[in-house]
């Protein structure tokens, strides 16, 4: 029930949400199923970019962008996102989701947590490495 409230429908799934109370506790729910840690602007910018898309399968862009928020470029609504001050569903018509690939040279474990050389779990800045490997 807690991967439905966070839209994590699928394997491969990535969602970004601003650090509060209530996520971390979600968070501690699922542990043993999902990973997650802190993005940087740079990661937000990578997703939104390749991996942003509207509802129509048509891609996010600056124009959408400039047109429905305050924000005029990808870059600083990624900024602003990292930050926690624009949620993903304060962009008109976007999907709540980004769909990744699996990552580029596999995953280690997904059985065991990050303090077990596996790949579950709080992973901190590390997140933003995985990312690029599956963006």
């Amino acid at each position: 029930h807690t991967l439905k409230l966070l839209s994590l429908h699928k394997p491969n799934h990535a969602v970004v949400y601003p650090n509060t109370d209530s996520l971390q506790g979600m968070l501690h729910k699922i542990k043993d199923v999902a990973t997650w840690g802190e993005v940087d602007a740079k990661s937000v910018e990578h997703l939104l970019v390749k991996r942003g898309e509207l509802i129509g399968d048509n891609r996010l862009d600056n124009k959408h962008l400039k047109a429905n928020t305050e924000y005029t470029t990808i870059k600083q609504a990624a900024k602003a996102m990292a930050d926690g001050i624009l949620k993903m569903k304060d962009i008109k018509d976007m999907q709540p989701v980004f769909r990744l690939s699996p990552p580029r040279k596999g995953f280690k474990s997904l059985k065991y947590p990050i303090s077990k050389k596996g790949d579950l779990g709080y992973r901190g800045e590390a997140i933003n490495d995985l990312i690029a490997r599956m963006a």
